[in-house]
């Protein structure tokens, strides 16, 4: 749920965009069950959620009402937001991203740099303290860093 929450930039409390892709995409998960037999559910679940999103991409481009609660995310595109969330928060490597997003490699590297150099900007401007990615140091989206020295 979270990664459709990430996905279509939705405050996670109301998330009815957010609900719909996943139930949509459990639903072709668990009828494609026989054939996916030795495969990761988790992994056709994501790729069922990742292609209903993109297919879907320009309903949830973030509409922002004045007062209207967004993350940080909803200021990227749906394709930046979908790298983001492949790349950083879900770890998946570039090729895989690129074969599951249908595009090569050099665009997901272009397409990720583009959205971080915003998010940076955006914290940097004091933006990136709420919303769904808030606190994950340098305007990173994801989980808080775990005090690992460098």
């Amino acid at each position: 749920m979270h990664v459709a929450v990430l996905l279509t930039a939705e405050p996670e409390r109301a998330a009815p965009a957010a609900r719909r892709l996943l139930s949509g995409a459990l639903a072709r998960t668990f009828a494609d069950w026989r054939r996916l037999r030795g495969d990761d559910p988790y992994a056709a679940t994501r790729a069922e959620l990742c292609a209903a999103f993109a297919r879907s991409a320009w309903r949830h481009h973030a509409r922002l009402r004045p007062g209207a609660e967004a993350g940080v995310l909803a200021r990227l595109s749906p394709q930046e937001r979908l790298v983001i969330v492949l790349r950083v928060y879900e770890g998946v490597a570039e090729e895989q991203a690129a074969a599951l997003l249908g595009i090569p490699a050099d665009r997901v590297r272009a397409v990720c740099h583009r959205a971080m150099t915003a998010l940076r900007a955006a914290a940097a401007a004091g933006g990136g303290d709420e919303g769904v990615a808030g606190g994950a140091g340098a305007g990173a989206p994801g989980p808080a860093p775990t005090g690992r020295a460098a």
